[in-house]
C-alpha cells in the first residue's frame, strides 16, 4: 500500500510527456525516462532492483531537467555520474569563465541602481538575487554593506 501511494505521488509530481507531431525522437526519450522514473522495476529483476533503481532514478531525473535542445547530446551517456560530469563540463564552465562571472557579478553589485518604475519589491528581489549569485561564487558581502548598498541605490523620492 505504501509503495503504491509513493508511486502515485511520484506520478503526480511528474508531467506526462505528450507526443507532438514531428517530435517522436524527443518524446520517446522523455517517455522512456518517465516510465523509468515512475516504475523503475518495470524492466529489472528483484536482485538488481535497489542498485538499478537508484542509478536509473538519478539518470532519469538529470535527463528530465535538461532542455530539449540539449537532450540528444546527453541521452547516450550510460550512467548518472558520467551524465553529471558531462552536464557540469558543458554548463558549469572552467576556472577562467567562473572568474569572469564573478567579476561581472561584482561589477553589477557596484553599479546596482534601483529603477523608479520597478517598485521596491522588485528592486529588493533583483538585489537579493545578485547577492545570492555572489555568495554562490564565494564572494561574501557583509549584511551591513548590503543594507547600505541597497539604501544608497534607491531613488531619493
Amino acid at each position: 500500500m505504501e509503495s503504491q501511494l509513493e508511486s502515485t505521488q511520484t506520478l503526480s509530481a511528474l508531467k506526462l510527456p505528450m507526443l507532438k507531431t514531428g517530435d517522436y525522437d524527443l518524446w520517446s526519450i522523455r517517455m522512456e525516462q518517465y516510465l523509468t522514473h515512475t516504475d523503475y522495476a518495470l524492466w529489472e529483476t528483484v536482485e538488481q532492483k535497489l542498485a538499478i533503481k537508484n542509478e536509473l532514478k538519478a539518470k532519469s531525473t538529470l535527463l528530465l531537467a535538461i532542455p530539449d535542445e540539449h537532450l540528444l547530446k546527453f541521452y547516450g551517456i550510460k550512467d548518472a555520474k558520467s551524465l553529471w560530469e558531462a552536464i557540469k563540463t558543458r554548463f558549469g564552465g572552467n576556472k577562467e569563465s567562473k572568474k569572469m562571472q564573478k567579476a561581472i557579478l561584482k561589477q553589477q553589485y557596484e553599479n546596482f541602481i534601483a529603477s523608479r518604475s520597478e517598485g521596491l519589491d522588485k528592486t529588493y528581489d533583483r538585489f537579493q538575487k545578485l547577492i545570492s549569485q555572489l555568495e554562490i561564487q564565494d564572494e561574501a558581502i557583509s549584511q551591513e554593506d548590503t543594507n547600505l548598498k541597497l539604501l544608497r541605490s534607491l531613488p531619493s523620492s
